[in-house]
């Protein structure tokens, strides 16, 4: 077992992590580490105490976002209103995907999101999704035939279709959430013509 992290620590984790996030946007994965912790106003030493290697800083950047997601989920697992609770949710993934952009990750070696800490903290991230669709269809308030791993897929759509006028409409993507919200509701539902995925990544 590790021990959890005492207060400063954890805050200087959180803060190198923010800081990482920030100069491999800009500059890519290719970002030194010593620029990492020049923005992070730490010493590069402190960073390699964190993580040993650069793709262990990559993996925990994608491991942070995923548990802010999953703590939501879990969060509103127990909500009366369990449509105004998965709204809520992907509302916030979008936020997330919008505010805290991580596409530099797709450039990162495939191994970065292999490993199986990512693999549990996506996992866990999924499983707190099913939990909220499976509470809202029976509600009634999601249609019978849509899956967890079908919303999953879908959590990042309004960001990608509304991602060309960004700068210039940045709350786009609540019109295009509103009609995925929609498409999921029961009413005028009709048979969709293929059927969903087991598991919203391949194995």
């Amino acid at each position: 077992m590790t021990r959890p992290l005492r207060a400063d620590a954890a805050r200087n984790r959180r803060e190198l992590l923010r800081a990482a996030a920030e100069e491999f946007r800009e500059h890519g994965v290719g970002a030194s580490i010593a620029d990492i912790a020049r923005r992070a106003g730490i010493g590069k030493g402190t960073v390699f105490r964190h993580f040993a290697t650069k793709e262990q800083l990559l993996a925990a950047i994608v491991i942070d976002r995923l548990d802010t997601l999953s703590e939501l989920g879990e969060s509103l697992a127990d909500a009366a209103d369990a449509e105004a609770a998965l709204h809520q949710f992907l509302a916030a993934s979008v936020e997330q995907q919008q505010d805290q952009n991580i596409s530099f990750l797709y450039a990162a070696s495939p191994d970065v999101l292999a490993t199986a800490d990512v693999t549990r903290a996506r996992q866990r991230m999924f499983d707190s999704v099913y939990a909220l669709v499976e509470r809202a269809k029976q509600q009634g308030a999601l249609r019978a035939d849509v899956t967890g791993p079908d919303v999953v897929l879908l959590m990042c759509a309004p960001g990608h279709v509304a991602e060309p006028l960004a700068q210039q409409s940045p709350q786009l993507w609540r019109r295009y959430l509103a009609v995925l919200l929609d498409g999921l509701r029961p009413e005028g539902a009709r048979d969709l013509p293929h059927p969903p995925p087991a598991q919203p990544m391949p194995v």
